[in-house]
């Protein structure tokens, strides 16, 4: 797979909703994050191939019934990603209708989120940072395909939500949030137990 050594321009001046390939999962795929994906149905392995491309990014969403391979139904709010060595969230959308095609790949009309605003990181929640920092530096393999940003309260409460013990309902409910200092609180709790 190609590399970037950096990010692809947001798709947030995306006003209208669009179609666009949605890849269903057990797991949660955040803004700025990473997520290494096995592939080996044909639907996905074309999806991807398309991707890699430049053709097109495609929707990770959370699985709410089914599975992976089959028939799913799944949460209305998913992250753009593109395949860079691995896939790599970009921004957050809702999903305005869906169809299966013949081939089983899920279609969506999508609407893209606008970018949570960067905000710094409160005093209050400066330690988020050192242990997202400290997980990273021990996870060198992962770490390498993130762009760092320790001040900012968006980017370490997504790479907290990655890294805890949360179940996916958790992190879906994470992704959902619009304020980034209201998931920082939630999390806050979470990371005390």
């Amino acid at each position: 797979m190609r590399r970037s050594s950096e990010p692809e321009p947001a798709l947030t001046d995306q006003t209208e909703s669009a179609e666009w390939p949605l890849f269903p999962l057990h797991d949660v795929l955040f803004p700025g994050g990473t997520l290494p994906l096995r592939i080996f149905e044909a639907r996905y392995l074309d999806l991807l191939a398309r991707s890699m491309q430049g053709e097109r990014h495609f929707g990770v969403v959370l699985i709410k019934e089914g599975h992976e391979t089959g028939l799913a139904t799944f949460y209305r709010v998913g992250t753009t990603a593109a395949v860079v060595d691995w896939s790599q969230g970009r921004e957050r959308f809702d999903i305005l209708g869906t169809e299966q095609r013949p081939d089983g790949l899920y279609v969506a009309q999508v609407k893209i989120w606008p970018a949570e605003p960067r905000i710094l990181l409160p005093c209050e929640y400066q330690h988020m940072a050192t242990v997202v920092e400290a997980v990273l530096d021990k996870l060198k393999h992962h770490a390498r395909y993130l762009h760092a940003d320790y001040d900012d309260s968006s980017w370490i409460g997504y790479r907290l939500a990655e890294i805890l013990s949360l179940g996916p309902e958790a992190k879906q409910e994470m992704l959902e949030l619009r304020d980034p200092v209201a998931r920082l609180d939630q999390l806050g709790s979470r990371l005390e137990e």
